[in-house]
């Protein structure tokens, strides 16, 4: 996944779906899974969210100077990407 110029690197298919089971498991009552570049380690991290509107909280732009950057959010139950 995330293959491409647009993205720092690739993430293994059987991850990313080993994040979606995790959100859709756990006791809180998460409704969405944001995959965010973390720049510093090099790496992708998932981030459960229970309210859409908390996703602008992270920024999208490839330019952007913060750690974090939002690649991607997905619903955790159609597995829809809205972002």
């Amino acid at each position: 996944m995330f293959d491409g110029p647009g993205f720092p690197k690739s993430l293994e298919e059987e991850v990313f779906n080993q994040w979606l089971e995790k959100g859709r498991l756990s006791k809180i009552g998460y409704h969405y899974l944001l995959v965010v570049w973390d720049a510093y380690e090099a790496v992708y991290q998932p981030v459960y969210l229970e309210h859409r509107d908390e996703i602008t909280r992270y920024e999208t732009s490839t330019t952007s100077t913060s750690r974090e950057r939002l690649v991607a959010a997905y619903d955790l139950y159609s597995e829809s990407r809205i972002v």
